[in-house]
């Protein structure tokens, strides 16, 4: 399907995983996507990989004026922009008590202070890009299962997920009206990098992938490709009455 021909999109978090898979499918839909990364050679090899015009952007979402300066990046090469996916985000494996201080500071800067930030500067530019009439600006967050469930040892990522979840519900009331779509993605346990990175941390890696696993009533990790297939519906003037949604792909955890 060619949905998103014409379409200017921003992807962050695209050096690898799910942004990865999200900026290759939005470019086989026609999108020209910059993708954006804190490193800078995963985001340059991830637009090796699309097939429509592509641009690489370093940037550290917690840090506004870097996130500021990636969305005038595109408005200068693109000359404008009708998609931002707010998809960067880190977590850790622990609990409350094993929490530190700096771990909850980095988890709530990059997921939330990025996702605030991502909207605060995208949002303006996509209002001179589009027709308020059509709601065809769009912003797609990540959110998680994690924002509707309790999952053992994620209490930091739980709290940055959940408070993403809100942002996007509060940001849709705000900016419909501006012909932006303001939704999320909850995705369950995705089969990414971030995946091995949690697990080692535990002194059974290999039984917490099995956890990981078993707690999806489908039986198997989600793919980084399904997540971009809802994303890229999300995008597309198929989800023109899709506003303030968290859109579940999680093999059914929050089914039960």
């Amino acid at each position: 399907m060619r949905r998103l021909e014409q379409l200017r999109a921003v992807v962050t978090g695209a050096g690898s995983g799910i942004g990865q898979a999200i900026a290759v499918r939005f470019a086989q839909e026609g999108a020209s996507v910059v993708c954006s990364d804190i490193n800078l050679e995963a985001a340059q090899n991830t637009v090796a990989m699309l097939e429509t015009p592509g641009l690489a952007f370093a940037v550290d979402v917690a840090i506004e004026g870097e996130m500021k300066a990636l969305i005038a990046f595109t408005l200068e090469h693109f000359g404008g922009l009708e998609c931002m996916v707010n998809n960067a985000g880190v977590g850790i494996a622990a609990r409350v008590t094993d929490t530190t201080e700096e771990d909850w500071d980095r988890v709530m800067n990059v997921c939330m202070k990025g996702t605030f930030f991502g909207m605060k500067h995208a949002i303006p530019a996509i209002q001179h890009s589009v027709h308020p009439e059509n709601t065809d600006g769009s912003v797609i967050n990540m959110a998680s299962i994690a924002s509707f469930v309790g999952l053992t040892d994620r209490v930091a990522y739980s709290a940055a997920k959940a408070g993403i979840l809100g942002m996007t519900r509060a940001a849709a009331m705000d900016h419909i009206p501006d012909g932006i779509r303001v939704n999320c993605i909850a995705p369950g346990t995705v089969d990414t990098p971030w995946v091995q990175r949690i697990t080692s941390g535990y002194e059974d890696p290999e039984a917490a992938r099995v956890a990981m696993r078993a707690r999806q009533p489908h039986g198997r990790l989600v793919t980084a490709q399904e997540i971009a297939a809802m994303a890229a519906y999300l995008a597309s003037s198929e989800a023109m009455s899709v506003v303030g949604a968290a859109m579940m792909v999680d093999g059914g955890v929050t089914a039960r």
